[in-house]
């Protein structure tokens, strides 16, 4: 149970970070939560003044997938402590981008690190689409399909990042997608089995991760860069940038001298698909394709408004 709530406890604050005020949590969850702290109450675990009242928690709908997920039986947690990696100096041998990016690649691949977070049968991730891109998108960290095929965003919210792609007249494989980190973070497991949920990496992960990001940024040289979510906007722009996405998304920044747009993550959307969430993202991508001098229809600038 306390791996369960390590876990809540790092998707609480990829959530705060993202701009969501309250969470659902499922009766099930708390009649869970109550037998602990009863079974630790009773061990003496706890200990609580005799004035301070028992805290009522008040029950709601069920929880989001992910948070659902963690507090299943026997779900995994985040790391506690930082780990002591020190991030690796990427330095490219002479020749083409798509030399460059091969010997790149296989640098991450081999990257001893990145390989001893791997599962059996599960890959590095490194990013993918045109060396030659004007515009690159950052997301997360990879998550199961993505640790299977070893490519970023091809599970459901890489679909919709690509029907966002095709909505600005690009195709995906006219941009460059890549992720602050190469593996997806672990949670512990049953021997033998797959690993259930996600969660955001730590600061420790995605300051080893940095450097192949930013080698790639040197490599395709974007005009334009796009951070996807709470998680790659703190990987580009500092974890102690800001305290909730809202003050940085729709704004431009700068990585590097190169213009950063950050919006929401596809999954903002997925968890509730409504026309204002979708619009939220689209005015994003649409300050992108102005700036990029992407032609706009009248069709395009009125996507997604609430008639």
């Amino acid at each position: 149970m306390r791996a369960s709530l390590q876990a809540i406890t790092e998707e609480l604050r990829r959530l705060k970070l993202a701009g969501v005020t309250s969470v659902p949590v499922a009766d099930e969850t708390l009649e869970r939560l109550r037998r602990v702290v009863g079974r630790r109450a009773a061990a003496g675990a706890v200990e609580r003044p005799a004035a301070a009242p028992a805290p009522v928690v008040a029950p709601a709908t069920p929880a989001p997938e992910r948070i659902r997920e963690a507090t299943r039986s026997g779900s995994p947690a985040a790391p506690s402590a930082a780990p002591s990696w020190t991030p690796p100096a990427v330095h490219l041998p002479p020749g083409s981008k798509a030399e460059r990016w091969a010997a790149l690649k296989a640098m991450v691949e081999g990257d001893p690190v990145c390989r001893s977070h791997l599962r059996p049968g599960k890959r590095v991730v490194v990013g993918v689409g045109s060396l030659d891109s004007a515009l690159m998108f950052v997301g997360e960290a990879p998550g199961a399909e993505e640790e299977i095929q070893g490519e970023p965003f091809v599970g459901p919210a890489g679909q919709l990042l690509t029907r966002m792609i095709v909505a600005m007249g690009v195709a995906r494989e006219e941009v460059y997608i890549g992720n602050i980190m190469n593996w997806r973070p672990g949670l512990p497991t049953a021997e033998g089995g797959e690993q259930v949920g996600n969660r955001p990496p730590t600061a420790g992960e995605m300051a080893y991760c940095l450097p192949f990001l930013r080698a790639q940024v040197e490599v395709v040289a974007p005009r334009f860069l796009v951070a996807l979510g709470a998680t790659a906007a703190q990987g580009l722009l500092g974890a102690g940038a800001f305290k909730t996405l809202g003050e940085v998304r729709g704004r431009w920044h700068d990585f590097g001298g190169i213009p950063l747009m950050v919006t929401y993550h596809p999954s903002y959307i997925l968890r509730e698909p409504t026309p204002r969430r979708k619009r939220l993202i689209w005015e994003d991508l649409l300050q992108v394709m102005e700036r990029a001098g992407l032609p706009i229809s009248e069709r395009q600038r009125g996507y997604f408004l609430e008639r």
